[in-house]
């Protein structure tokens, strides 16, 4: 029987005489059975002596290996149609290698019709095929095929069982798989059948299972082996047993790098990262082969306990050991450092990798996401799409969440559109990434469509869509979704009553507010934190209640951080309470002493009463203090193209013109006569102050999308910061003069101006 044919040659290669003819056995051996058509006819040529059966059987039946070989296994089955009707014999090898294809490609429907025309062709097939057709089924998932083939065998081998009880483990059915087992009274099962069970076991629900196979395996001697030990030490990991995990492991003989592994996996579940870390000290004294998992666990516990002094001396070991230039390994290192907040020694590990893969550069795109960098992940993201290199979908969910944090929507759709195309969009957190940046991008419609196409939304999903609508003002429709998401039986997070209380105070809704945070732990089983508290002691102050923000502050079961001073004077300064006001500075400055924004607000409390002096004495404290807060700057996409823009900015090529648009608009300048501080005018020369309102960066992005687009259409623009009241004031302006609506997305939320009214109904 041929069991292989290297199907290269060409029918031109075979050495022939003049006068000779072909060596058939030669012939079979070099043939290109690849170009045999797969419609091959099987028909005698009757101007042609018939060749013996059996030598053409050879020839169609290494055809049908090729087939397979090449996963061709639809034209293998009209193929053996055609040996039926010929008479041609299949073998028990091509049996063999047909059912392994179906195996490989899932292909129950072929599986099935070789499988029945085996039983057609041999009363009685041999065990080995009988158990190549039943993998064939637990590979395609047809477990009652399977079982029912191994009922009907009248003989069964180790094998015979070890194949559906794995496979009933495999996939989670441990009952079956169990039931199967101790009904092996005529075949003693070998160790890899308690293997097999054994790491089915995977929760404490399983752990009494797990002690009984422990116990059997004890029982017939399987314990001294190193992969048997090391699976039931793993099964005690999985089942919450650290105890007994630990008494196997003492107790190993030999110990391989899994088992130190399994040992460390275990001290992470339950936070002993100090543990881990001893672990590997003893590895390496005791000259343990070190592996890639032992260095990935070892420094994220490192991460976790933010040492990252002991991090180095590992990376010192692995530059040591020469593998650092290895993905595997390097991989790691990238993303300790990430976790530990140096992109700067994340990027020289990087560096260091040869072949970086797409775990390496997701490590390192997601570590510049998290600094802030957004520009440098979009850049890389750039660069790898123009190498068509290989992506996942954590690379597209950091691009996702990046787009979002710069508003890049062109950039955030095409990466959407290519997600799916590639099937990369991580279902759920990927999804709500996407949610998130529609969003942000302005694009709540988008988002929308996003959150409705997902099937079965979990709690994060939901908090971006309910977090997207109470940014963009539309707090009925985030406070609706949240009533839904509740009848939809899923269960909100912390994070979820941040988006909820945004909505309370975007709409002044204070008594909900308060009913929904006394109500959190009880109703819902979230036990409120201090950001809940300050989102609460923001609405009191927002909406003028600031004496009993105050008693908040004083009450609350938290002591009072920055945040909470700071919603405290916000409110102060936008209702001109002095008293409060100062007392709200003092414990803020108290707290973080170079908080700029409370010298602002400090400032504005004394211009708001005309004390001039002391105004002039918080400015000269910030001087002091060398404060600069982030540069203001705002941005316009148009057609694709970033315009960006900072206070006074001239260095636009279409500056003069607009300039001259602004021009047109002095609406502020005579009909608002406060003088207010704002975050963009830290630096601003007070008595020049009135003049430069107009160079704000959102009024000279508004201007250039006026001048950029057509008339009637929406103007969308950025700012990194929160706009002040004048540049509100301005947009609303704009848009009554201009019929044109204009969206404003700042440091805060979004603010949708139409005809000379805000969303945010002057209650920002």
């Amino acid at each position: 029987m041929l069991r292989h044919v290297d199907i290269i040659a060409s029918m031109a290669a075979i050495p022939m005489g003049p006068s000779s003819t072909p060596d058939k056995t030669l012939l079979i051996k070099t043939a290109n059975f690849a170009q045999i058509p797969s419609k091959l006819s099987l028909k005698s040529n009757v101007s042609t002596p018939k060749a013996p059966l059996v030598q053409q059987g050879r020839i169609e039946n290494v055809h049908l290996v090729s087939l397979s070989k090449q996963g061709k296994i639809q034209e293998a089955g009209d193929f053996i149609k055609e040996m039926d009707k010929s008479g041609v014999l299949v073998t028990l090898h091509s049996y063999e290698c047909l059912l392994e294809m179906c195996s490989d490609l899932r292909h129950l429907s072929i599986g099935k019709f070789i499988h029945n025309h085996l039983q057609s062709s041999h009363s009685t097939p041999p065990i080995f095929i009988q158990n190549c057709a039943m993998g064939m089924y637990c590979e395609c998932g047809s477990f009652s095929d399977a079982h029912r083939l191994f009922d009907e065998m009248t003989e069964r081998n180790l094998a015979s069982w070890a194949i559906l009880i794995s496979a009933y483990a495999k996939a989670g059915l441990i009952g079956k798989a169990v039931k199967l087992f101790s009904c092996m009274e005529t075949v003693e099962p070998d160790f890899n059948i308690y293997i097999s069970i054994l790491r089915s076991l995977v929760d404490s629900s399983s752990l009494e299972l797990g002690k009984q196979m422990h116990s059997l395996a004890i029982k017939n001697g399987f314990t001294h082996i190193v992969k048997v030990d090391t699976t039931i030490l793993n099964m005690y990991m999985k089942c919450g047993c650290l105890d007994s995990a630990e008494l196997i492991f003492d107790q190993m003989a030999e110990k391989n790098a899994v088992a130190w592994t399994a040992l460390m996996v275990g001290y992470m579940q339950v936070e002993k990262r100090v543990e881990v870390l001893a672990l590997f000290l003893t590895m390496v004294k005791e000259g343990v082969q070190l592996d890639e998992y032992v260095f990935s666990i070892t420094l994220k516990a490192c991460a976790c306990m933010e040492n990252q002094a002991i991090g180095q001396q590992i990376h010192g070991y692995v530059l040591k050991l020469g593998v650092a230039n290895e993905a595997s390994v390097g991989t790691p290192l990238v993303d300790f450092y990430v976790k530990c907040g140096s992109i700067e020694s994340a990027t020289r590990a990087f560096n260091k990798i040869s072949e970086p893969n797409d775990f390496s550069w997701s490590a390192l795109i997601t570590g510049y996401s998290q600094s802030g960098e957004f520009d440098e992940c979009l850049k890389i993201f750039k660069s790898l799409k123009s190498r068509d290199a290989v992506l996942n979908s954590f690379i597209y969910t950091s691009i996702f969440q990046a787009c979002s944090a710069v508003a890049a929507f062109d950039l955030g759709a095409q990466a959407h559109g290519d997600a799916i195309k590639r099937g990369l969009v991580s279902y759920l957190y990927g999804e709500s990434a996407m949610i998130t940046m529609y969003a942000r991008c302005g694009r709540l419609d988008y988002a929308r469509q996003v959150f409705e196409s997902i099937r079965k939304p979990d709690n994060v999903t939901w908090t971006a869509i309910i977090a997207g609508c109470a940014y963009h003002g539309n707090a009925p429709e985030a406070l609706r979704l949240f009533r839904r998401m509740i009848s939809s039986n899923v269960s909100p997070n912390a994070i979820t009553f941040i988006a909820v209380f945004t909505a309370y105070n975007y709409s002044g809704l204070i008594k909900e507010a308060k009913e929904c945070l006394d109500s959190m732990s009880s109703r819902y089983g979230v036990e409120p934190n201090i950001n809940h508290y300050n989102c609460m002691i923001d609405i009191y102050a927002r909406a003028g209640r600031l004496e009993e923000s105050l008693e908040m502050i004083k009450n609350m079961p938290f002591e009072p951080g920055p945040m909470s001073w700071k919603c405290l004077l916000g409110g102060c300064s936008i209702h001109k309470n002095f008293k409060l006001g100062k007392i709200a500075a003092e414990n803020l400055l108290r707290l973080d002493p170079h908080d700029t924004a409370a010298f602002v607000l400090m400032f504005n409390l004394h211009a708001s009463y005309g004390n001039w002096e002391e105004a002039g004495l918080v400015r000269k404290m910030m001087a002091e203090r060398n404060l600069r807060k982030e540069v203001s700057c705002s941005w316009i996409s148009i057609k694709g193209k970033m315009h960006r823009f900072v206070v006074g900015d001239r260095h636009h090529p279409q500056a003069q013109e607009i300039y001259s648009k602004l021009k047109e608009f002095e609406y502020s300048k005579t009909n608002n006569q406060e003088i207010l501080l704002t975050e963009d005018d830290v630096s601003d020369i007070l008595p020049e102050r009135r003049e430069q309102l107009l160079d704000h960066s959102e009024r000279l992005a508004i201007a250039y999308g006026l001048i950029s687009t057509d008339k009637g259409s929406p103007i969308t623009i950025f700012k990194n910061l929160r706009a002040c009241k004048d540049c509100h004031e301005f947009a609303k302006h704009v848009s009554m003069v201009t019929g044109q609506e204009i969206v404003v997305r700042d440091a805060n939320r979004f603010h949708h101006f139409k005809s000379g009214k805000c969303s945010c109904g002057d209650y920002w």
